[in-house]
């Protein structure tokens, strides 16, 4: 044992002011959601006024040729980075206007694909089609 009191254990009265102080700062801060706990409504209406604003990219990829009004169409591949643009009145003479854009996209990427291993899971590009 030491001779020293108890009493040093206890903050002296600047450190229980800086104390004091934090807390108050905590206690304006909202209190975080705890796991099973709903979130706000706001968060819900920000997540469909997000949704409603930016339209999803991959819906370009389900449309018939003939659905399609961009000039020019764009299909990436994912794993060896090359890009295949064609214009659309090509495709359709090519493929007819009841093609699928998705299906003319990656034959069209499948047609010069550099990468063959032989292996089916692995052979072929991993599309990604884009609006211009």
């Amino acid at each position: 044992m030491t001779d020293r009191p108890a009493s040093w254990r206890m903050p002296n009265a600047k450190q229980m002011e800086k104390m004091a102080a934090a807390l108050s700062r905590k206690a304006t801060v909202p209190p975080a959601l705890a796991p099973n706990n709903d979130l706000p409504p706001e968060y819900w209406q920000a997540l469909l006024e997000e949704a409603r604003a930016k339209p999803s990219g991959s819906s370009i990829a389900a449309l018939r040729l003939g659905e399609i009004v961009q000039h020019l169409l764009r299909v990436n591949c994912r794993r060896c980075n090359r890009c295949i643009e064609i214009q659309r009145l090509d495709a359709v003479r090519l493929y007819g206007q009841r093609a699928v854009w998705k299906d003319v996209g990656l034959r069209l990427l499948d047609d010069t694909c550099t990468q063959r291993t032989g292996r089916h899971e692995e052979d072929g590009c991993w599309p990604f089609y884009d609006a211009p």
